[in-house]
């Protein structure tokens, strides 16, 4: 039976740890640090025994005890090799294993027995002190508990430490929330980008298309900048555009369905590009892609949502109109709420318009390509005040529901 106790120099201590006497699977008596909740170490006190206990049972293998003397930094360089084997791509092996090694450098884990949820805790905490937000912290806690996951996967720790870590709430703390913009808003802003001068090289009418098919098919930045004639099944029923698995996020091969007038649309700006070839870049914004150049297209959307603005507003007849414009969110890149319309935008708009649509919440997780549904829900679909207003007028009066009699609404004053 485990023993949870607190050293005589830790006893009195608010913060001062437990620890944690089992009998591993061999019957030797082992002592393991714990957490500074109580609780919590109870748990993990509880899956040390069950470990043990499925050792000796021959349902798995034991933990090899050089790998517990091992420095964790190895484990961290082991790790990072794990994920280049699996053929993960560079930005993310870099993002991963940078934000593992600042979590635990903060924590001062120097080992695998050293690893605890309330320090980790504690060292996400002082990130979040020093400006970082509540995304990124969940996005630090993510790669940690991947990393830790991994270990009780190779063998290198009985139990996963951080199993019962929690996220936080994001939506208290959003650095940078899009929105979905409106129908007139993007022709408005297509307009402007066809008529607009070249920026970040990337002449007008070449803008205005990836801002259209980013907002027809959800394509991501770098998924547009890796598109080139051969992506496209023109002649297709229904016509598609496909990515390759190298420039997805998550490393497959996607094809979307496109809309024939969008097709059109693409097949009228190709006519212009006599010198593509087939395997040529369309839209070269992407340092992500061989042959691309990273372009700044929230750049590229500030410009022309400006441009579209300003015409929008001298087109006012009178002044009050101009006055009320001026005061408008629409067109803006930033509006009142501090909701951004940068290039990644158009992803959202066309989630959006899917649920604008009345597509099903699983047709639309499959279109935007999400693995987890409350993504596409809860971040991507945006509810304007006018569908609102319109959702709520639509429920029945309340004197049409089942039951209210006619004395019921006399009480009330109503004829």
């Amino acid at each position: 039976m485990a023993a949870i106790y607190k050293r005589a120099q830790d006893k009195g201590k608010k913060r001062g740890c437990w620890y944690i006497g089992y009998n591993d699977h061999s019957g030797k008596r082992r002592t393991r640090r714990g957490f500074t909740d109580k609780a919590e170490t109870e748990r993990f006190a509880a899956k040390l025994e069950e470990q043990a206990r499925l050792i000796r049972d021959g349902l798995k293998e034991p933990v090899v005890e050089s790998d517990r003397k091992t420095p964790l930094a190895k484990h961290i360089d082991d790790f990072e090799t794990h994920l280049w084997n699996r053929d993960v791509s560079e930005k993310q092996v870099y993002e991963v294993t940078t934000k593992v090694r600042r979590i635990f450098d903060g924590c001062g884990v120097t080992k695998i027995g050293d690893i605890e949820s309330s320090e980790v805790e504690d060292s996400l905490g002082v990130l979040r002190a020093e400006g970082v937000s509540k995304q990124t912290s969940n996005h630090s806690l993510r790669a940690a508990e991947q990393f830790c996951r991994w270990l009780v996967r190779t063998k290198r720790a009985d139990a996963d430490s951080l199993a019962d870590v929690p996220m936080l709430n994001m939506q208290t703390d959003r650095r940078h929330d899009r929105r979905a913009l409106l129908a007139a808003e993007f022709a408005q802003l297509v307009t402007a980008a066809e008529f607009g001068s070249v920026i970040e090289s990337i002449p007008g009418p070449d803008r205005a298309m990836t801002y259209i098919l980013s907002a027809w098919t959800g394509y991501r930045k770098g998924e547009i900048g890796s598109l080139t004639r051969r992506s496209f099944d023109f002649d297709g029923e229904p016509p598609t555009v496909t990515v390759q698995a190298v420039y997805r996020k998550r490393k497959r091969t996607d094809t979307q369905v496109i809309r024939p007038d969008v097709l059109d649309r693409v097949k009228s700006w190709l006519v212009g590009k006599t010198d593509l070839q087939r395997d040529d870049l369309m839209f070269p914004v992407s340092g992500k892609v061989p042959g691309g150049t990273e372009r700044k297209t929230a750049k590229m959307m500030r410009f022309d949502l400006q441009s579209a603005r300003n015409d929008w507003t001298e087109a006012a007849q009178t002044e009050v109109e101009r006055s009320d414009r001026e005061k408008s969110d629409f067109l803006v890149y930033c509006d009142s709420q501090g909701r951004y319309a940068d290039f990644h935008a158009n992803r959202h708009t066309f989630i959006t318009n899917l649920g604008r649509a009345g597509v099903s919440p699983k047709t639309a997780q499959t279109l935007a390509r999400h693995p987890d549904i409350r993504l596409t829900m809860n971040v991507y679909t945006h509810t304007d005040l006018a569908e609102k207003s319109e959702a709520v007028r639509r429920l029945p009066g309340l004197w049409e529901c089942a039951g209210v009699s006619r004395w019921h609404k006399s009480a009330f004053g109503v004829s």
